[in-house]
């Protein structure tokens, strides 16, 4: 499982139909800017209205620009167990070189219901795991414990992001999961990445590296080269663009600021719509403050 900084990257459309070109685009951007890993169909990525075609050919395209530089690791969690090891099968058949699995939304599982439900997704594939926790959106918060009894139960789960913002919840992550040999635990938001870091996490599964990839790198050396200050530095320099990037649901906000930069078209699929006026005059001024247009 990789280290550092991994991007949930974006999915672009163009008149309602992949931009394949944009695509390669933005992930020659983050390869340039020396990315660990991208996380293709994330929430980021608005994995719930991408087809299983379509999927093949996103992590296929990810596999082919991004060689063995950087780890594709492919959003595969669903509300349930079927359609999610539909998803895995497909990640496999298309050369992924990891999971994202996130807790099952809507039907709000019990905890030994998660626990159940990633061991047996564990014992039906070998691709490595990543835990995906994030109760704002699902509906379900898994626990530490739970989270620390499927990585000691199951092999190929190798890690945890974490987007829980409670730093209650952060501390019994690392405390209990950094006993785990090789497991990783990862920051699931931007502005609280760097003290997960300084915490001593693993890396970030990140939004903002969509648009600042390489200061997003360049804080995760800081930090593990004990130069606190010095990320502290670039931390606090995008941590408005950290905020604003969630002023609306993601990936809203990212894909306007992506198009502000010129990556990409302004599209996003239903129920989604492009950001607001509002939002794009934030996100402009963001943009220019932080010196990036």
């Amino acid at each position: 499982m990789f280290e550092g900084i991994g991007t949930a990257i974006v999915t672009p459309f163009r008149n309602g139909e992949l931009d394949i070109e944009s695509y390669e685009k933005l992930l020659k951007f983050q390869v340039d800017n020396h990315i660990n890993a991208i996380i293709v169909l994330g929430t980021t990525g608005e994995a719930p209205n991408v087809s299983i075609e379509e999927r093949s050919l996103l992590i296929t395209k990810a596999k082919e620009i991004c060689g063995e530089k950087v780890q594709i690791i492919v959003g595969a969690g669903s509300n349930g167990l079927s359609h999610t090891m539909e998803l895995v099968k497909n990640a496999e058949q298309n050369g992924a070189d990891g999971l994202l699995i996130v807790t099952p939304y809507y039907n709000k599982p019990t905890q030994k219901g998660l626990y159940e439900y990633y061991k047996y997704i564990s014992e039906h594939t070998n691709l490595e795991i990543i835990v995906y926790n994030v109760p704002s959106r699902t509906g379900v918060n898994i626990l530490p414990e739970t989270v620390y009894k499927i990585a000691s139960d199951c092999k190929n789960v190798k890690a945890l992001k974490e987007a829980n913002s409670s730093f209650e919840q952060i501390n019994k992550d690392l405390l209990l999961l950094k006993t785990i040999k090789d497991f990783k635990v990862f920051s699931g938001n931007d502005d609280t990445a760097f003290q997960l870091l300084v915490s001593g996490g693993d890396g970030v599964i990140s939004v903002a590296s969509n648009v600042i990839p390489w200061q997003m790198v360049q804080m995760f050396k800081a930090i593990k080269n004990g130069k606190i200050e010095e990320a502290r530095k670039i931390h606090f320099s995008y941590y408005q663009l950290f905020k604003n990037l969630f002023v609306e649901t993601n990936p809203i906000p990212v894909k306007a600021a992506l198009y502000l930069m010129g990556f990409i078209n302004n599209d996003l699929r239903l129920p989604l719509i492009p950001a607001s006026e509002s939002t794009l005059k934030i996100l402009n001024e963001t943009l220019k403050g932080c010196g990036i247009i």
